[in-house]
């Protein structure tokens, strides 16, 4: 048993990706935000350390537009061994290519976090979670979607399409473990 199939989801118009952008992106930038507008009172830099906050969300989000038109570009692998997601030849390309500057400027800045980040990225190009590894499913049938938690660095969005949707369901829910499914 194999089923392969490869799909492009809107980066800012997925509701999945939203919410993870919002704890990835949208914490660290309010708090930052927020200790900037605290601890500066009156000044005048205020506005100015907002802007440059501002502007790097700006810039991230035409770089993404740019670089990767919007979509993040996937291929999900199913079968008797587990669940593959792997991003697409072309895309990889331009992702090794950004880890890897990422790690060289990180390096030469001596700023080590910024090296680990790019490594890091790297690392998730292919993720294989086997069946018997699965802690914890969550369907969203709604957006086609099956999120799948297994150890540490374990984590699968399966975006389905409409058409294959129940079909992918019907494979997770036979292949995985027993174990409480949320909703």
């Amino acid at each position: 048993m194999q089923i392969t199939w490869k799909i492009n989801v809107p980066i800012f118009r997925n509701a999945i990706i939203l919410k993870q952008l919002e704890i990835a992106v949208g914490i660290p930038f309010s708090l930052v935000s927020l200790v900037i507008g605290i601890t500066s009172g009156r000044s005048v830099y205020t506005l100015y350390g907002l802007g440059l906050v501002g502007a790097l969300l700006l810039f991230t989000w035409l770089f993404i537009m740019i670089v990767y038109k919007g979509n993040y570009e996937a291929e999900f692998v199913l079968d008797n061994k587990g669940v593959l997601c792997r991003t697409l030849a072309e895309q990889a390309v331009k992702n090794r290519a950004i880890n890897s500057l990422t790690v060289i400027l990180g390096l030469f800045s001596g700023i080590p976090a910024a090296a680990g980040a790019g490594i890091l990225a790297q690392s998730r190009q292919e993720v294989l979670i086997r069946w018997s590894s699965i802690t914890k499913i969550i369907y969203k049938p709604k957006n086609h979607v099956i999120l799948l938690r297994g150890g540490w660095m374990e984590n699968v969005a399966l975006f389905c399409t409409e058409e294959n949707y129940a079909l992918v369901e019907n494979i997770v829910i036979s292949k995985a473990k027993p174990l409480k499914r949320g909703h």
